[in-house]
């Protein structure tokens, strides 16, 4: 299975992580004239019961047979690298790829999984060496996987990776032929995407857990601030530096409970782009859901709901 597979069985996907505290799914329905409407969301936690029991009771209460659906990896779970694009027919790109990951994985390339993603380049402009996203995961891990969902009698159609999940959620989010910024925070640390037209040409992990966030007291909050605004703004600098064809209209925080209003105000006044919270009712179509009201729903649902919206991947 690619890490970006195409199907086109149903209308909407069914989206589904398996985090450290339990299962965590979410099911948006797509139309071309509103919103993407969430028409659910569930949490199943696993106190007492294995991934694989919690897996089989959330299948058959919700029916899962009936959804296309896609597993949302974990940050620690596959790597993602930025390579240069090799100068090779489309049919050999895959195994160019993989020669240029040899070095680079902290396993032997052999036993990986391996998809691309492509970052594209100016239009009209000469052409150059340009970047590609190369995603891999361990074939045991997706091997796993496949068989967790397929004794749950799921239809486990794609598997997907966080960073395109929240440029799902930041391209809804753009101005016309500007650039868009998404910070977010979780378990796994801070987030940076950057998108334009619907792509995801940067993403930057920060590692500072959104736990560490919202509980440091004040002197440790301040220099966590000043960590995050020193990441952020060389990962700016860095992507004006490789894309000064796009304007960047704003950098948008995705709400923290806790500690929101305070990071948002201290990044605004310390990097040169303006700076906004992102109010996921603009986004999405939240009316059908009574729990995402609620901001730690929000924050527990946000790459869940992102990868609800998966749409065709190009296929290298």
């Amino acid at each position: 299975m690619g890490l970006f597979t195409k199907s086109k069985k149903f209308t909407g996907w069914m989206s589904l992580s398996i985090q450290a505290d339990g299962l965590c799914a979410a099911y948006i329905t797509r139309s071309p004239s509103a919103l993407p409407k969430v028409e659910w969301v569930a949490f199943y936690p696993t106190h007492s019961l294995s991934n694989v029991l919690q897996l089989e009771k959330l299948s058959k209460e919700l029916q899962a047979v009936r959804y296309r659906c896609t597993n949302l990896l974990a940050s620690g779970e596959y790597q993602m690298l930025a390579v240069d694009a090799p100068n090779v027919p489309r049919e050999e790109l895959k195994t160019a790829i993989r020669w240029r990951l040899k070095d680079m994985l902290d396993f032997h390339v052999d036993d990986a999984t391996v998809d691309v993603l492509d970052i594209p380049v100016e239009k009209n402009a000469p052409p150059r060496n340009h970047t590609m996203y190369a995603v891999a995961a361990r074939n045991q891990l997706i091997e796993q996987r496949q068989t967790l969902f397929s004794d749950a009698k799921m239809s486990l159609t794609a598997i997907d990776i966080p960073e395109l999940a929240q440029r799902n959620i930041s391209a809804l989010m753009e101005t016309e032929a500007r650039g868009l910024a998404l910070l977010s925070f979780d378990g796994d640390g801070g987030l940076l995407t950057i998108t334009f037209a619907g792509e995801l040409y940067l993403a930057r992990r920060i590692d500072i857990p959104l736990a560490q966030l919202v509980q440091s007291d004040a002197a440790q909050k301040t220099a966590l601030f000043e960590r995050i605004a020193l990441e952020l703004q060389r990962s700016l600098d860095h992507f004006d530096r490789q894309f000064h064809f796009i304007p960047l209209s704003k950098l948008m925080l995705f709400p923290v409970a806790g500690a929101a209003s305070e990071l948002q105000e201290y990044l605004a006044g310390n990097l040169y782009v303006p700076v906004e919270g992102l109010q996921l009712a603009a986004a999405l179509d939240i009316t059908k859901v009574a729990e995402l009201q609620q901001p730690q729903a929000q924050q527990r649902y946000f790459k869940v709901l992102g990868a609800a919206l998966r749409h065709e991947e190009t296929v290298l």
